[in-house]
């Protein structure tokens, strides 16, 4: 496990590095929670859990100032144990979860903020909508009903693989679909200004081709305990 210096000259590293217009969300999941305060010490306050009640648990026993993002695949079940407190959720794919949520967001009297997954990825094993089902989404009444929710964007996760210029065109695909939205006026719940995608393998290339927000986890925590 790295040493406390390490996790904060990483974050240091980041925070140095990283435009200042891109966000860094330190991805925490499996992570105890002293590792979580060594990043919040050197300043980190944005953490990406894939689990909602381990992100639950955390934010039970940690400060209260940090934003909770819920990075993973969302299943309906568990958003209300999420609902209270988490500030962003990465992966919503379906108009079920969107509803699901805007449901639990109304019994906690909260707006939750919301990204769109898109299905960039050669992999199946990847979720999200594809171009057409973002676009027939955001121009539906279904939509413009959910008055507990604001999409703020959209999200994706490139291929798996080393051949970056296929990861440079699912990238730019995405940032095509973000920018085509951006364009629409904003409505009471659709205001798209965060862009999230690259993560520690693919970040800068992912900033080079229009990421606002990264989740990165390996490099600041080293490997992921199991």
């Amino acid at each position: 496990m790295n040493s406390e210096s390490n996790i904060a000259k990483a974050i240091n590293s980041y925070i140095d590095e990283l435009p200042s217009h891109v966000t860094l969300v330190a991805v925490s999941k499996t992570k105890p929670n002293d590792t979580i305060m060594e990043a919040y010490d050197a300043g980190q306050r944005v953490f990406g859990e894939n689990k909602i009640q381990d992100m639950a648990t955390k934010w039970e026993a940690l400060p209260k100032d940090i934003e909770w993002h819920m990075i993973g695949h969302v299943q309906r079940n568990k958003v209300k144990y999420m609902a209270p407190f988490v500030s962003l959720i990465h992966g919503v794919d379906s108009l079920k979860l969107l509803k699901e949520i805007d449901k639990q967001a109304k019994k906690n009297n909260r707006i939750i903020n919301c990204l769109l997954q898109v299905h960039i990825a050669q992999e199946s094993t990847k979720f999200g909508f594809d171009d057409a089902e973002i676009r027939n989404l955001i121009s539906s009444n279904e939509l413009s009903e959910l008055d507990n929710i604001v999409i703020q964007g959209l999200m994706g996760m490139a291929t798996f693989t080393d051949d970056e210029e296929q990861i440079k065109s699912e990238f730019k695909s995405l940032n095509a679909l973000f920018t085509e939205l951006k364009n629409k006026p904003d409505t009471a719940n659709l205001k798209p200004q965060i862009l999230s995608m690259g993560m520690s393998g693919d970040y800068q290339l992912a900033i080079d081709c229009g990421s606002t927000m990264v989740r990165i986890g390996s490099s600041i925590f080293g490997a992921r305990n199991y």
